[in-house]
């Protein structure tokens, strides 16, 4: 499978939940989308499976988007933005996804713009002899499936394919005068898909290094989307 960063496109495609705006090709989707799920069958729902409440005329069936429950109108009457489908617009909700995905949703407001904005760290390869640290701009790519490491007047090192990214560590440098653990940095453990070769990186973050809080506010975003990444992989069954 090809890794390039800059392949794929997007493809306007309507399904009974709504309008959704997704990768032309799926092996290009982002990392962090959830599969859309089955809704239960109209035939296998006579009461709502909230409230217990029974179907009839004047009672009606609406189906969440992201669970694919029968509820009634009061137990699904959310209406809620869920990026994490690619819907275009606020879409039906129950009231516990509503809550997952308000929660979410602060991920795509603040924390994805950090990890595309980008931040500087010493890159360090444990596994090569030389182990040389050099300094880099790391970043997620537009469509969300690699880390990219950005130096200029040196060689750019191979970007990171999200999903193939087994472990993260937060790197630590002891405390602070009130006791808290200092971060200094991210360990990051990914497998070479073609090889199936695990290789090791650290982002350290430098004492030099201008804006420190960009630095630690990527690390904790590379942290979260990678619990997203594990999430929408186990919601394809992978």
């Amino acid at each position: 499978m090809a890794t390039n960063p800059n392949q794929g496109g997007k493809k306007l495609v309507r399904s009974k939940s709504g309008l959704r705006m997704v990768a032309a090709n799926s092996a290009f989707r982002s990392p962090f989308e959830l599969e859309e799920p089955p809704w239960v069958p109209d035939s296998e729902c006579s009461q709502c499976m909230s409230c217990k409440a029974k179907f009839d005329f004047v009672k009606r069936k609406h189906h969440c988007r992201r669970c694919g429950k029968c509820y009634c109108d009061k137990c699904c009457q959310h209406k809620v933005a869920l990026p994490r489908l690619c819907f275009l617009d606020p879409v039906r909700l129950c009231y516990d996804c509503a809550v997952i995905t308000q929660k979410e949703n602060e991920f795509y407001d603040k924390q994805l713009k950090v990890l595309l904005h980008g931040a500087a760290f010493q890159l360090s390869c444990p596994d090569d002899m030389e182990n040389l640290s050099e300094p880099c701009l790391c970043k997620l790519s537009a469509d969300h499936r690699f880390l990219l490491f950005e130096n200029a007047g040196h060689a750019k090192h191979s970007p990171v394919e999200l999903e193939q990214v087994v472990a993260i560590q937060i790197l630590t440098a002891g405390e602070d005068s009130q006791g808290n653990i200092v971060a200094n940095g991210l360990s990051i453990k990914h497998k070479e898909r073609e090889s199936g070769e695990i290789r090791h990186l650290q982002l350290i973050i430098s004492a030099t290094t201008d804006n420190r809080r960009q630095s630690l506010a990527f690390v904790g975003a590379v942290q979260k989307g990678v619990k997203f990444m594990y999430e929408a992989k186990e919601s394809r069954g992978l």
